[in-house]
């Protein structure tokens, strides 16, 4: 008899905030009850099991210490993807690049196209 242990799945969220770019994780992503909101909530960062400090994760790690759920607006979402690894957490400038923000708003309600 085989024992399948139950893996918790790891999301890695890239947002654009303020002209600097996001990444964290999470073990919930989804639509939410707010209107053109992604729900993130579980957030997770790095064990300190080392004496190395990253100042940069300590950086997201303060931003986000009491939060319980964040809402972020779906223009602002770069990229979502299930991960089998957690990574480190930072937060960075947005520097030229391909990145661009949608226009806003993205989608409004009663619209009839």
């Amino acid at each position: 008899m085989a024992l399948v242990m139950s893996k918790k799945k790891l999301f890695k969220v890239v947002f654009m905030s303020q002209g600097q770019v996001y990444e964290i994780y999470a073990r919930s992503v989804g639509h939410g009850e707010m209107f053109g909101f992604v729900e993130v909530e579980e957030l997770v960062f790095g064990e300190r099991t080392t004496l190395v400090v990253d100042p940069s994760e300590e950086k997201i790690k303060s931003e986000f210490e009491n939060v319980k759920r964040t809402y972020l607006p779906m223009h602002a979402i770069i990229r979502i993807d299930e991960v089998d690894k957690q990574g480190v957490s930072k937060i960075s400038k947005l520097e030229g690049g391909n990145v661009a923000q949608f226009p806003m708003p993205v989608y409004t309600p009663g619209d009839k196209g």
